[in-house]
């Protein structure tokens, strides 16, 4: 029987543009605003953009974000794309909203005092690994993906920082995970071949 695969449709993310990168590398998923088929599914992806205070509204106002908590829990595979991994975190200082809780730890604002350094952040650079990860194994050490972001995750633990990336004068987590999740800062569905290779690992991956 065929895996189902849902991407949540919470009005924050380039669903359609997410759907074409996993048809490409031979994934069917669906797209759902629907808590239960999320809660149901095999594998789930979290994508995003706009702001995690917009989304934190829209999640619990429709159930998802209790069906998000459920599907985390459950031990299935879960993936988080750029704002999917900003709201997984304990709060965002966006909004000063609490956020899923389902990684430990805080978004912000990337605050430079040198005003050559743009905010956001928009544009290729490289994600240097920190751990052995299942899925990050499908692409080399200092791969480039497209980033499109204002706000960084810290997490509260350092195990749960996957691959980190500078930025002007900082460095920040742009992939973290904890058990059955994964989560990349950067966008998959835009960075070319590594970013397909990623998405084609997950999809593969059994969540340990």
């Amino acid at each position: 029987m065929a895996e189902s695969i849902i991407i949540v449709d919470y009005d924050a993310g380039n669903l359609r543009s997410v759907q074409r990168a996993c048809q490409a590398v031979g994934v069917q998923a669906a797209i759902s605003s629907d808590p239960e088929a999320v809660r149901q599914a095999d594998r789930v992806i979290f994508p995003g953009v706009g702001t995690a205070e917009s989304a934190m509204t829209t999640l619990e106002a429709s159930g998802l974000d209790q069906a998000l908590k459920s599907f985390a829990s459950s031990g299935r595979p879960l993936l988080g794309i750029c704002l999917g991994l900003q709201v997984l975190l304990d709060h965002t200082d966006e909004g000063n909203r609490s956020c899923l809780g389902l990684i430990p730890g805080q978004c912000r604002r990337f605050e430079f005092a040198d005003a050559s350094f743009k905010v956001p952040q928009i544009g290729w650079n490289s994600a240097h690994q920190a751990v052995n990860h299942p899925v990050l194994a499908a692409v080399p050490d200092a791969a480039e993906f497209y980033f499109v972001h204002s706000f960084y995750a810290i997490t509260a633990r350092p195990e749960h920082v996957l691959a980190q990336t500078t930025f002007g004068d900082q460095t920040f987590a742009s992939v973290i995970g904890r058990d059955n999740i994964f989560a990349t800062q950067f966008h998959l569905e835009k960075s070319g071949r590594f970013g397909l290779a990623l998405l084609s690992a997950f999809a593969q991956w059994d969540g340990r």
